[in-house]
């Protein structure tokens, strides 16, 4: 198991300037977290807020986008955050949670998808079936979900930003073929609405995270030898946190990547320049 204290313990907030979204209106799936600390979804919520925007905090559980909230209100306590209790595998939730923003604030600038599930091992000889199938509902159609309900609204607004959660799984595939194969999806599905979407204004891009230890990762009980691995596998040998993707979400999100659309941006310190880890 982990070190208990090291895994519930929060890296510090990154320094922000508190403008970089100012006036920009955001969504973030998945902003609570799994178990405490800081996770890739609240991570770019609270980051987002701290950089101006405002920002709808939607997660499945209420009380862990409330955490997130009272998180951004005691480093920004004038931030304009809200929270949505919805499930974005379900279209009408997807599309409430659209016209909670657009209602509220006029309009929608920002998504960003951070939902998504990694129980999946083993490949198409022995995988569940019913297991394949949820992996491929909660990583892929509810970006889809999300992005049928967002663009619209974007557009009005003369054009926006959506970001969304894959994988170096889907660079690098190893022993977890569903969860590979959905993450696959996000790139081609990211690539292909960034085509779309691009004369309207709407920019796509996505982030493919490396094994960052976050909540998903210790609330699963990872030992520390295997953290140590994880580390290791690394060019930089470092390891990265929630806020990593946080701060290149929020570099997608903001108008100094105007001209980026339909990229995939690895955040996985050198990871992939590397051989396969131990």
């Amino acid at each position: 198991m982990p070190d208990t204290d090291a895994a519930i313990s929060m890296p510090p907030v990154p320094r922000t300037t508190g403008v970089r979204l100012e006036g920009k209106r955001a969504i973030v799936t998945g902003a609570g977290s799994r178990a405490a600390g800081i996770g890739n979804g609240r991570a770019a919520a609270t980051l987002f807020a701290l950089e101006g925007a405002r920002v709808l905090l939607v997660d499945r559980e209420l009380e862990a986008a409330e955490e997130t909230r009272a998180l951004i209100l005691e480093e920004r306590p004038e931030a304009e955050v809200e929270v949505f209790e919805g499930d974005v595998t379900d279209e009408e939730s997807c599309a409430a949670m659209v016209r909670t923003a657009v209602d509220g604030w006029g309009g929608l600038d920002i998504l960003q998808n951070n939902v998504g599930v990694g129980l999946s091992e083993g490949s198409v000889v022995d995988t569940d079936l019913d297991q394949w199938d949820m992996v491929q509902e909660v990583n892929v159609r509810s970006m889809v979900l999300t992005g049928r309900h967002a663009v619209p609204p974007m557009v009005g607004s003369g054009g926006g930003s959506i970001i969304n959660i894959s994988s170096v799984g889907a660079l690098r595939p190893r022993g977890m073929t569903a969860y590979s194969t959905s993450k696959g999806a996000v790139i081609a599905l990211s690539q292909a609405m960034a085509a779309d979407h691009a004369r309207q204004g709407v920019r796509v891009n996505c982030i493919a995270p490396g094994p960052m230890y976050t909540p998903m990762v210790y609330a699963g009980g990872m030992d520390e030898e295997r953290r140590t691995s994880r580390r290791e596998a690394s060019a930089l040998g470092i390891e990265g946190t929630g806020w990593d993707i946080g701060l290149a979400a929020v570099f997608l999100a903001s108008d100094e990547s105007r001209y980026i659309t339909g990229l995939v941006l690895p955040v996985e310190g050198g990871m992939l320049l590397r051989g396969p880890s131990r």
